[in-house]
């Protein structure tokens, strides 16, 4: 594939991408935060208590966020854990993994997100440029076509642009009865 075939699917992958999020912005789709867990080192030999530290705000479009805060806007990351911002309750040692979404409301809540709002941590940032072609991740660029696959292991593709748009009309036309 020569560097002005690889040059303009990137371009077009772009190009879909910041289309999509003009349409999200446009239609004032609700967004999410997006957050890093950060598991601070001890201070004195003073353990401290984990946190989701705020890089901004996006929106979720299945298998993929998009960004929709200067902080994070002409960028794109594969889904990864998703948190409420709820209390977080006592440890009741339920379940390992009861426990393990506690102690992710609970960093959740030391971030200082607002109460309910949505958090996406553990996402992987999706370089849009020439590492895109022949890519084994969610966001590629196959046969010089922009594709979407649901998961890094998943084998089938759907193109890029038909994946937008039918994410995107649901978004900001949701089926009856599917909105909070």
């Amino acid at each position: 594939m020569t560097d002005e075939v690889v040059a303009d699917a990137v371009r077009r992958t772009r190009e879909l991408l910041d289309a999509a999020a003009a349409r999200l912005r446009d239609a004032s789709v609700r967004d999410e935060a997006l957050g890093e867990y950060v598991e601070p080192r001890a201070v004195l030999g003073i353990r401290r208590e984990p946190t989701i530290r705020s890089l901004g705000r996006v929106w979720r479009v299945g298998a993929l966020l998009l960004g929709s805060s200067p902080e994070t806007s002409g960028r794109v990351w594969a889904t990864g854990r998703i948190t409420r911002v709820t209390d977080p309750g006592r440890q009741q040692f339920v379940s390992v993994s009861a426990e393990v979404r506690r102690a992710y409301r609970a960093a959740a809540t030391k971030g200082h997100f607002r109460d309910g709002d949505t958090v996406n941590h553990g996402t992987v940032p999706i370089p849009l440029d020439a590492s895109l072609v022949g890519a084994d991740g969610v966001l590629a660029v196959v046969d010089d076509e922009p594709v979407v696959r649901w998961s890094p292991v998943a084998g089938a593709t759907v193109p890029l642009e038909a994946y937008l748009r039918d994410r995107i009309a649901l978004l900001v036309d949701p089926p009856r009865g599917a909105t909070d």
